[in-house]
């Protein structure tokens, strides 16, 4: 559908508003980044939480929510996908489906509730598909998830866009460096799940008793890595902490651990942790991953923030924790250099010059940005 026309007789006078068709009412980082993105841009947020998803069209047109220039169904809410599209469709109005992740490879590949060919899967394929392909736009989290729903979910390549998630600058901003210590302090936090791989973290750890190891979260493989470092002096592990403190734990820490997990799914994702730990100012050692853009996987750390290690691999984990306490010296260098590939590939401004591209792709160029913002 060509939507050059959508309002254009009233975006030079007007505010442009993106409709915000979400279900759950849950905020995530990843949405709240984006709104900051919409805003700065000069866009108005109207919010639309149905009571069902599957009759929301019903819902929205009974209660009379007004026609916006866009339409936008946030991560993980497939499920309200079909109702704003009828709704969509019906008043001429584009639709971005930004999922985050694909469900069928959530239910197949991760959780293994689903066996890859069975009919329940392919339901769920083939649904997921069409959701996909009868958006506007897809935003996918990087480069790898945008080829995985071409490949995958067969999305036409020109429906697929990608936008870093990023980092919520308000809290995750460049730290001091922490105070002087004898030991190199190591973080991880996270949930403890397979994609993450804390296991192989755990196993790192028990063999490197001169760096300070601390585990944050909770989650399923939190009692197997527990077991793994037989209760360690040098290992700490500490429940889950309020989000609003996590900045302030990554400032206290030397070096932050990414994810390390060997699945497929693993290789298509930047986890938010190395996202706010490179915008905090902190080397991050994590697997390599064809996510990440090609010039840092290419880089030293000194010139990234960066190290690289194969993933599910213990030993190279070791191998990335001893180098750095053996180069402790070089540390500030090396945060300022994390710092700057946070600014330079993930930072707010990135977000929003990617949205601004996906805007001016199915609007007309003086909708995507308002005479407020301008």
């Amino acid at each position: 559908m060509n939507y050059a026309s959508v309002n254009s007789s009233q975006t030079s006078e007007t505010t442009p508003t993106v409709l915000w068709w979400s279900r759950s009412g849950r905020d995530y980082s990843r949405d709240r980044v984006v709104r900051k993105a919409f805003q700065s841009l000069g866009w108005a947020i109207d919010e639309f939480a149905p009571m069902f998803s599957g009759t929301a069209d019903i819902e929205a047109s009974l209660r009379g929510v007004k026609k916006p220039q866009l339409v936008w169904v946030p991560c993980f809410r497939q499920r309200d996908a079909a109702a704003a599209q009828r709704w969509a469709r019906r008043h001429d109005v584009p639709l971005v489906l930004d999922p985050l992740i694909s469900a069928w490879d959530k239910q197949v590949f991760e959780r293994h509730k689903l066996v890859e060919n069975s009919a329940q899967a392919q339901r769920l394929l083939r649904w997921e598909s069409s959701l996909f392909n009868h958006s506007d736009i897809v935003i996918a989290d990087t480069d790898c998830h945008a080829e995985f729903f071409r490949s995958a979910l067969g999305v036409d390549a020109s429906k697929v866009a990608v936008i870093p998630v990023g980092a919520e600058e308000e809290l995750f901003s460049r730290q001091p460096r922490p105070v002087a210590s004898e030991a190199m302090r190591v973080m991880f936090y996270g949930s403890f799940i397979g994609l993450q791989g804390p296991q192989f973290i755990a196993q790192a750890a028990r063999h490197v008793p001169e760096v300070n190891w601390t585990f944050i979260g909770s989650g399923p493989l939190l009692d197997q890595c527990r077991d793994i470092v037989h209760n360690a002096e040098h290992v700490e592990f500490i429940p889950r902490v309020p989000y609003e403190e996590l900045a302030s734990r990554i400032g206290a820490a030397d070096v932050l651990l990414g994810i390390f997990g060997t699945s497929e799914k693993a290789a298509r994702v930047i986890p938010n942790k190395v996202y706010q730990a490179l915008a905090c100012g902190r080397p991050v050692i994590t697997r390599v991953s064809e996510a990440y853009p090609q010039p840092l996987r290419t880089q030293a750390a000194v010139n990234s923030g960066m190290t690289w290690v194969s993933p599910g691999c213990s030993a190279d984990i070791v191998a990335g924790v001893r180098a750095m306490a053996r180069t402790r010296q070089t540390l500030p260098k090396v945060s300022d250099a994390a710092a700057a590939t946070y600014d330079t590939y993930f930072s707010n401004q990135v977000v929003r010059e990617s949205l601004s591209a996906v805007l001016r792709q199915i609007l007309p160029a003086q909708v995507v940005v308002s005479q407020r913002a301008a």
